[in-house]
């Protein structure tokens, strides 16, 4: 029975739970046991509360049968990024330096799962100070990717994707201030939805760039991410940088397809080697989107090189800003890895800082109106390289591994610089049978498109109905 279920989709158990087919703690008992086991075996699992779960599913199932549903989350268990705090419980940010730390409010987005009727399993492993692209994390073990556990889940959402993607829990929420919820939803098969700057509150989550952060939902289905995106998002007067904007319903919508949606895909001028295999699946993609009737057509785009340099200013700047007192004390508790993406910020100067803070706007502007203005959406690969394994990788933080985490982000962070909603979703298997992600950028406020284009494109496609053996 709990293979069965946990094989769902978030959706598929959100209907089931609705009508009574399944309760509410069959599910979160299906999730627990699995998290217990393959979930710890992956590394993915920072800490649960089953008891706390169990109680809040036995709730849920008590008001479902008195009438009464909370949202369209009711009794869907999740577990998510060990940077967003629950009240009173343990939230340690992936460090030993924050270790026992117990949080005095929870994290808006986990306020509002709750107000949905999601059931917060506990918490899930993440790259130290969710600074890190790989996954890496030797405090808390390096969290293994489910199609091979020798392979890397990319980060810094590497618990979160590596759960889902086991079938050990429906969605978990994670964060992207350059790839973090993109980059593993690649690596590990997934949807992984970054939205527009200021389309889902930061507040109470754990700070990396307060420019730059996102806060998104890892998936295994196109709705799937717009049923929790419809969930957190919105604004909040706790954070201030979050749109006014209403949020609309983005299962609407879903079914409509691709036909005469304008789909740029940018095969040429990225700057950066794409693995042959990865070109291939690309272009294998676009004749699927072509084949349900989008208009594609390869599209030029500004230089991402700018735009990737900008931000690198902005993260580490703003990085080290946060961290400078605790560098100062406690360096020698810091991952090494850590503070080899870290260091490059305390040396820039104020006027780096500023001026690639006040090219923002016009260089969003710029990228809208050239590129936008022939295409409703962006297409490339996530990642240009296949997923390296773990040893390969666990290098200390030295030259080699900054340049492989700057290879592997080069066609993602001009997302988060300008603010765009981005979206990575399957698009195929590699040689290795290691899952492949297709990018989609859209114009500001337009998740909805790129939900209803992955929708459509997995429906053709079959690829997110595959999950990894349940061993490895």
């Amino acid at each position: 029975m709990s293979g069965a279920i946990l094989a769902l989709s978030l959706a598929e158990l959100a209907e089931r739970i609705r009508r009574g087919a399944i309760s509410a703690r069959a599910a979160t008992e299906a999730c627990l046991s699995a998290l217990e086991e393959r979930g710890r075996e992956l590394g993915a699992v920072a800490r649960l509360w089953p008891e706390a779960a169990l109680a809040r599913a036995e709730e849920l199932d008590r008001e479902r049968a008195s009438g009464r549903i909370r949202g369209p989350l009711h009794g869907v268990p999740m577990a998510h990024k060990d940077m967003f705090p629950r009240e009173g419980a343990l939230c340690e940010w992936g460090t030993t330096i924050f270790r026992g730390q117990r949080a005095t409010q929870s994290a808006t987005v986990i306020e509002r799962l709750d107000e949905a009727g999601a059931i917060d399993l506990g918490r899930l492993n993440m790259v130290e100070f969710a600074l890190g692209i790989t996954g890496h994390n030797p405090h808390t073990g390096h969290p293994k990717n489910p199609w091979d556990p020798s392979r890397i889940t990319g980060g810094s959402s590497s618990g979160s994707a590596a759960a889902v993607a086991a079938r050990c829990v429906f969605a978990a929420l994670g964060s992207d201030t350059g790839g973090s919820i993109r980059i593993p939803a690649s690596l590990c098969g997934l949807v992984g939805i970054k939205p527009t700057y200021g389309r889902v509150s930061r507040a109470g989550a754990m700070p990396l760039s307060f420019s730059l952060d996102h806060v998104g939902p890892l998936c295994r289905t196109a709705e799937d991410a717009a049923l929790v995106l419809a969930a957190i998002a919105g604004s909040d007067p706790r954070d201030r940088t979050t749109s006014e904007r209403p949020v609309p319903d983005y299962t609407r919508g879903l079914e409509r397809g691709v036909r005469e949606v304008r789909i740029g895909f940018v095969r040429d001028g990225l700057e950066v080697a794409i693995d042959p295999e990865i070109a291939a699946l690309a272009q294998e993609a676009m004749a699927v989107f072509r084949e349900l009737g989008a208009r594609v057509a390869e599209q030029a785009i500004p230089s991402l090189a700018p735009l990737n340099a900008l931000r690198r200013i902005v993260l580490t700047a703003e990085c080290a800003a946060l961290h400078r007192e605790l560098v100062r004390t406690r360096a020698a508790d810091y991952n090494r890895e850590t503070l080899a993406r870290m260091a490059p910020g305390f040396a820039l100067s104020a006027v780096d800082y500023l001026q690639a803070v006040a090219l923002r706007t016009p260089m969003l502007e710029r990228f809208v109106a050239e590129v936008f203005g022939r295409c409703d959406l962006l297409a490339l690969p996530t990642c240009p390289v296949r997923t390296p394994t773990i040893a390969e990788t666990d290098t200390g933080g030295d030259a080699g591994f900054v340049e492989l985490s700057n290879r592997m982000g080069a066609l993602i962070g001009f997302a988060n610089y300008l603010g765009l909603p981005a979206l990575s979703l399957p698009m195929g298997f590699d040689s290795q049978g290691m899952p492949v992600g297709l990018q989609l950028v859209g114009r500001p406020f337009a998740e909805g498109l790129l939900l209803r284009a992955a929708h459509a494109f997995e429906q053709a496609t079959g690829w997110t109905r595959r999950a990894p053996g349940a061993a490895g």
